[in-house]
């Protein structure tokens, strides 16, 4: 089974994980994702400047399953690190935020798009 994930410029695809299937979850922007080998994820935007193909590191590793033995840190498990290489950055959909008090005449309205970035999982050691 394959998934498509669109970006601005691109649409990437990736395989589904087979049970059994090395995994981790790693922490970064606020937000824990649970990723395999040959994953591309959407995360929050990593500080500095990237381009396509550069290698990144995630040492907040929350835990590791290799499929036989599962290590679980505390906060993070030492000596564990998930490799990446960087794909992309763009924007991600809008949000409208509107706050409204009836009555009241109270109308606000908002928007954002918060910037993202897609990595693909090369290892998970």
């Amino acid at each position: 089974m394959t998934t498509a994930i669109k970006t601005q410029k691109k649409t990437l695809t990736k395989t589904s994980p087979k049970r059994g299937d090395a995994f981790a979850v790693i922490e970064t922007g606020g937000k824990q994702y649970k990723v395999y080998e040959g994953d591309i994820i959407n995360i929050e935007k990593l500080d500095g400047d990237h381009k396509a193909g550069d290698k990144i590191t995630f040492d907040s590793v929350v835990l590791v399953d290799d499929g036989k033995n599962t290590k679980v840190g505390a906060p993070f498990v030492s000596g564990s690190k998930v490799e990446a290489e960087f794909v992309d950055s763009f924007k991600g959909e809008k949000v409208t935020v509107i706050r409204y008090r009836a009555k009241s005449n109270y109308f606000k309205k908002n928007g954002h798009r918060q910037s993202l970035n897609a990595v693909k999982i090369t290892s998970i050691k």
